[in-house]
């Protein structure tokens, strides 16, 4: 919602109407641009970074350490320990 009222706000500035408007019509465009580009960067290309390198992660781990799956699990607890 944010990104879309600063679009449309930014809209008349950018499109250069009205007089002298011609002068700050590409300071409309850039803040257009870089408010739809931080967008797209932050719900779509983050996540998907994020994915693979967890997928990366969960491969290397397997392979690292091998069948056993990494650390061993606990078979007692600490508290059955003191008895």
């Amino acid at each position: 919602m944010t990104t879309a009222a600063m679009t449309f706000g930014m809209l008349p500035l950018a499109l250069g109407l009205g007089e002298g408007a011609e002068q700050q019509a590409p300071m409309g465009r850039a803040i257009i641009g870089g408010v739809i580009t931080s967008t797209l960067l932050t719900l779509v290309v983050v996540p998907v970074i994020y994915s693979y390198l967890d997928a990366f992660e969960a491969r290397w781990l397997k392979r690292s350490h091998g069948p056993r799956g990494g650390a061993t699990a606990l078979t007692t607890q600490p508290a059955d320990q003191r008895k």
